[in-house]
């Protein structure tokens, strides 16, 4: 027995150092860290348990020599901050990190694992994609990862931490997945090469343009969140798990707060410009009113007349939706529904209560935006929201215009609340297009057609475009100062806490995609 207790030491060893010293050197080299270091800072001290250490492949023919153990994926579970998830790492040094039969039986096994047991999957990805001795083998495990990555969706958080090349078909798994991270400089994401792109189209693109972190970031908006190096990116990981459940079934984990709940917010009071045409930063609302000012941005460089994020407001986990007045005046377009959309659907899968702030003065105008399909794009916010069964709380702060207003959570696609600030303008359209559509005749007679016209925006302004004949009609529950919005949401949240609300009996809707 002490001869077999001895050759499995000597294996384990093996297998805890697969990589070579070279591949290990080159990867430190370019300021990587090592799969198993990752997953060690990731982790809770302590508290990973490995999967399949001893898993080598079998593909004898194929011309591949080497057989190290783990062959290239380091998977198991542990905990982040007490609460249990299951990980694996691409390990560069083995293989490149590429993909063959035994590394997708170990990632199958463990989302399984994951899914089953109800706990977040996260995956370090660091590798060259499919390995090609191995042929189509490497594409069905692919596949099957594809598979996985669908059932768990909606069942449990999956996160995909870009580290390194991902391309290809290996694209699409981390496409699937809830939230993407990358890092500056380190992380690159394409379905071709530049040398490919230039072959096929002539164009010339270096690397970190086609696929790298700053343009998946903002033009893509491929990329969720972003930060500057790999321990930034794995804590950025840790906050966004502490606003997620482990699972959909389980409600997110509520914190101790000692900012006061019923803590006025008075520079919100003097924060609205005097004209309605002046704009102003939606995140000063945003940050007034959650807890401590905490805010983790979604997608925060891109598609930035919407601002959605994670925060807390009375220790509670929400998600923010808000239109920014600071870019377009906070219209909606293309990018900016299919953001919201996203981020609506994630919250509404994983229980979280949607706050809406909303100035909007409509659609963005435009023939590449019709061209481009703004009406099925916004569709899917509208879409989103009224198929959330979570807790929804509107706060209109100034502008809300025609259908624009509607589709921002508004009473009549079921929203649970809807607050107004006294700045809130209420109507099918500002104040000026509407005049000078309903007094055009009017206006062409009018001996000083200008002065006319202001007098009638003035009276417009005055009879419509305020919060008041919405709140009689009761589509707005309560015109409040701003400075008491933190109280009445933490008040709102917590009345609605034990909302149960169910969907049709159907296989699924039909997004409009």
């Amino acid at each position: 027995m002490n001869e077999r207790i001895e050759d499995l030491r000597k294996r384990r060893e093996e297998a805890l150092h697969a990589g070579s010293e070279r591949a290990v050197e080159r990867q430190h080299a370019k300021g990587k860290m090592l799969a198993r270091e990752r997953i060690e800072y990731l982790l809770d001290d302590g508290s990973f348990n490995e999967l399949d250490l001893l898993v080598r492949h079998r593909a004898h023919d194929s011309g591949i020599e080497e057989r190290p153990y783990t062959d290239g994926v380091i998977t198991g579970w542990g905990t982040i901050d007490g609460r249990r998830v299951f990980v694996f790492a691409q390990d560069f040094t083995v293989f490149g990190g590429a993909l063959g039969e035994a590394f997708a039986e170990k990632l199958h096994k463990v989302m399984d694992l994951a899914n089953s047991v109800g706990a977040p999957m996260i995956g370090l990805n660091d590798g060259a994609g499919a390995r090609i001795q191995e042929g189509v083998v490497s594409l069905d495990g692919y596949g099957g990862i594809f598979y996985r990555n669908v059932q768990s969706s909606g069942v449990i958080p999956q996160i995909s931490v870009i580290l390194g090349p991902c391309a290809g078909g290996a694209v699409y798994s981390p496409a699937m997945t809830d939230f993407i991270f990358m890092v500056r400089e380190k992380s690159h994401m394409f379905i071709t090469g530049p040398d490919v792109v230039k072959t096929v189209t002539g164009e010339e693109v270096s690397l970190e343009e086609l696929g790298g972190a700053g343009s998946h970031s903002t033009k893509s908006g491929v990329a969720t969140f972003v930060a500057e190096d790999e321990h930034q990116v794995l804590d950025d990981v840790k906050a966004l798990l502490s606003f997620l459940p482990s699972n959909n079934l389980d409600l997110p984990p509520m914190v101790d707060c000692v900012d006061p709940a019923d803590r006025a917010c008075p520079e919100l009071d003097d924060l609205m410009p005097d004209s309605s045409n002046v704009p102003y930063d939606m995140r000063k609302v945003v940050t007034a009113v959650v807890d401590d000012g905490d805010f983790m941005e979604y997608h925060a460089a891109w598609a930035g007349n919407i601002v959605c994020g994670f925060a807390r407001l009375g220790g509670r986990a929400v998600g923010v939706v808000g239109n920014q007045p600071a870019m377009l005046a906070g219209v909606l377009d293309i990018q900016a529904a299919e953001k919201a959309a996203r981020f609506v659907r994630t919250c509404d899968a994983f229980n979280l209560p949607l706050v809406t702030f909303v100035d909007v003065p409509g659609f963005l105008p435009g023939v590449d935006q019709e061209y481009g399909g703004i009406i099925r794009h916004g569709a899917k916010l509208l879409y989103a929201y009224c198929e959330a069964t979570v807790p929804r709380i509107q706060v209109i702060t100034r502008k809300a215009y025609g259908g624009a207003y509607v589709v921002m959570d508004s009473k009549s696609v079921g929203s649970d609340l809807s607050l107004a600030w006294p700045s809130a303008e209420l109507a099918v359209m500002g104040p000026q297009g509407a005049v000078e559509i309903l007094h055009r005749r009017e206006l062409a007679e009018a001996s000083d057609p200008v002065a006319r016209r202001d007098e009638l925006v003035d009276d417009y302004t005055e009879r419509y475009a305020n919060p008041y004949v919405a709140a009689e009609r009761g589509f707005v529950d309560d015109v409040i100062t701003p400075s008491e919005t933190r109280a009445r949401l933490v008040a709102g949240l917590e009345m609605l806490a034990g909302k149960r609300e169910e969907l049709p009996q159907r296989k699924h809707g039909n997004v409009p995609l």
